[in-house]
């Protein structure tokens, strides 16, 4: 069988649907890309969303409006959410299922007996904890128990939402339930977050493709939110950044700056403390996001966003409360600034390392071509020029010339060695 067949095959669903085995690839591709994995990674990635088992997939709905779900399942086209749904087995998903009630209960009670090897669990809204967690029920039973039993058997568990992700909306100021995050209820199992109202659902569809990829979930941050989706500050992807740098702000609603398109901080625009990837990804098939279609940024990907960074309008506070006039756009400046000075500063540092670097180098690689020559005597001090004296008239005639003495002293004259006298031989007796 080719490999079209082979891809037609195990996708026969999709392809029924519309969605080519080219539009299966560009979801591949595009899934790669998103979750920052190098180009070689796409064969990978295609063959384990097509060939992998089907995973059980177990959705709870805690307390929030649902919009995570809906998000999902509302995206256009045969894209992210015809390929989850045939690639997982959707066991429990309270907004697709006919069953309630008791029939509903059993039959998530039925999907984690039948999945020894376990199951992914997706849950949206918060955990309520007042009342010993009777605030929230499901089928009787606090929805705090429902989520823990299900994460105890999950083998891996996924906080969709920033209800999810540490309470949203019902934790704010005045909430009344007790509500907290899905971390709370996981114990000892892998868990990711994916905060935002809503979830973007490409986020969503490129975590379970790691897990179905790698078998496990993608690398995540101190609060659990992946890296490849909340890694990045907003402000540094917008594309209305360069506004900024110039100073061009929107200062009332459909004046000058608003039908320019220029930045949003003045009415009160999250991005510079906001981290998620929405100018990139952006939603509904990346046709758009809210700074794109003239919104301003809530900051909903950040921990309470409601208190910390309401209202939705108001203008974010001085960095320092003592330097009322050290706001972000002019800490942007100086930090621009200083950053520059900077970049000079460690270019000229390093053009002059590299000049020394290369005189060491010369003068190592002349020390290694010099030949081995015997110790070489130090130079002998040439002798001293005697002394110049200046010319004096000559004496008259009839006087007596004095000579000085030499201060110098002058070595005496070696005395010549006298050799031996040869022996006379003593005369013989009868000279005698």
């Amino acid at each position: 069988m080719t490999k079209r067949g082979l891809i037609q095959g195990e996708l026969g669903g999709l392809l029924e649907r519309g969605l080519s085995r080219r539009a299966f690839l560009a979801f591949c591709g595009a899934m790669t890309a998103l979750l920052a994995l190098p180009p070689r990674y796409v064969p990978r990635v295609a063959a384990a969303v097509s060939g992998a088992p089907k995973i059980p997939l177990i959705w709870l709905r805690g307390s929030g409006c649902g919009g995570d779900g809906e998000a999902l399942l509302r995206t256009t086209g045969p894209g992210a959410v015809s390929l989850l749904l045939e690639s997982l087995s959707v066991d429990y998903l309270e907004i697709l299922m006919a069953s309630a009630g008791e029939a509903a209960s059993d039959l998530r009670a039925a999907t984690i007996a039948a999945a020894p090897n376990g199951y992914l669990a997706v849950i949206e809204g918060a955990i309520s904890n007042a009342d010993d967690g009777y605030r929230h029920t499901v089928g009787g039973r606090p929805f705090r128990d429902v989520a823990r039993e299900v994460s105890a058997g999950a083998s891996g568990v996924i906080a969709v939402g920033s209800c999810a992700f540490d309470g949203g909306l019902a934790a704010a100021g005045g909430g009344s339930i007790g509500a907290g995050g899905v971390g709370e209820v996981v114990a000892g199992r892998p868990f990711i977050s994916l905060p935002g109202c809503p979830v973007n659902a490409a986020n969503l569809a490129a975590t379970i493709v790691h897990f179905l990829t790698f078998g496990e979930l993608p690398p995540a941050d101190g609060r659990g939110r992946p890296l490849f989706a909340y890694g990045s500050l907003i402000h540094n992807q917008c594309e209305r950044r360069p506004h900024f740098e110039f100073g061009e702000f929107v200062e009332d609603w459909g004046d000058e700056g608003a039908q320019k398109g220029w930045c949003l901080y003045k009415m009160g625009c999250k991005g510079p403390e906001a981290y998620a990837n929405c100018p990139t990804v952006r939603y509904d098939e990346g046709a758009s996001w809210p700074i794109g279609s003239g919104q301003v940024c809530i900051a909903c990907t950040m921990p309470g966003f409601w208190d910390s960074m309401g209202p939705a309008f108001r203008r974010l506070p001085p960095l320092a409360p003592f330097l009322p006039w050290l706001t972000a756009d002019v800490a942007g400046q100086v930090i621009v600034g200083g950053t520059a000075g900077l970049a000079v500063a460690h270019g000229t540092a390093s053009i002059v390392r590299a000049g020394v670097r290369r005189r060491r180098a010369a003068r190592a690689r002349l020390a290694e071509e010099a030949p081995e020559t015997a110790p070489v005597a130090p130079p002998v001090a040439e002798p001293e020029a005697p002394p110049v004296v200046a010319p004096t008239e000559p004496a008259p005639e009839g006087t007596p010339v004095e000579f000085e003495p030499e201060t110098a002293e002058l070595e005496p004259p070696a005395e010549p060695e006298l050799e031996a006298p040869e022996p006379v031989p003593p005369p013989d007796s009868e000279d005698a």
